[in-house]
């Protein structure tokens, strides 16, 4: 049957009074009485265990701990009283903004346009233009008017001056007599 050893020592801090005490344990120890001094050990710290009686509840720190503690919990709760309070105000103002934005929408819906004028207003009848007339009307150069209207057909032509005219009126070039005439 093979020995069982021991495991080896550990480092361990003592306090200064039981230093001797503890030589001369490790000093029983090497001598081979381990398993005794173990029970003697447990005895000892058992009698120590059931004879202190610690009283907690009067200690300073305990005191000062239950303080902290109340303060936390106060702290804590008066936070989520605030933090709760800025949600409410968050939903009533969105509430608002929702409202408003339904309000604007059945406004917005188109109505009929009352005249301000109790007559008929009559149209005003456009005159046929030249290069220099009709470019700063549609937005563009005299040579860029020339160009466009050579580059493409006259129905493209139409459709690119119905787009550029402020009254989406169309201007149809007349070779006979150099003009460009409206189109409604």
């Amino acid at each position: 049957m093979a020995e069982q050893k021991s495991p080896p020592s550990e480092m361990i801090r003592v306090p200064v009074p039981l230093i001797g005490i503890v030589r001369q344990l490790s000093k029983l120890h090497r001598q081979g009485h381990t398993i005794a001094l173990l029970q003697a050990l447990e005895e000892l710290v058992a009698t120590f265990d059931s004879n202190i009686d610690i009283d907690l509840a009067g200690s300073k720190q305990v005191l000062q701990l239950q303080e902290k503690l109340e303060e936390l919990e106060s702290h804590l709760a008066d936070r989520d009283k605030s933090v709760e309070t800025k949600l409410e105000a968050m939903s009533k103002k969105l509430e608002l903004i929702e409202r408003a934005i339904l309000s604007t929408r059945y406004n917005s819906q188109p109505k009929q346009r009352r005249q301000s004028y109790p007559y008929q207003q009559t149209q005003v009848e456009l005159q046929p233009r030249t290069n220099e007339s009709l470019a700063p009307r549609l937005g563009v150069t005299p040579q860029s008017l020339i160009a466009e209207r050579e580059k493409l057909s006259s129905k493209e032509f139409l459709s690119y001056t119905r787009n550029r005219d402020p009254m989406s009126v169309g201007w149809e070039w007349n070779p006979s007599d150099g003009l460009y005439h409206p189109r409604r």
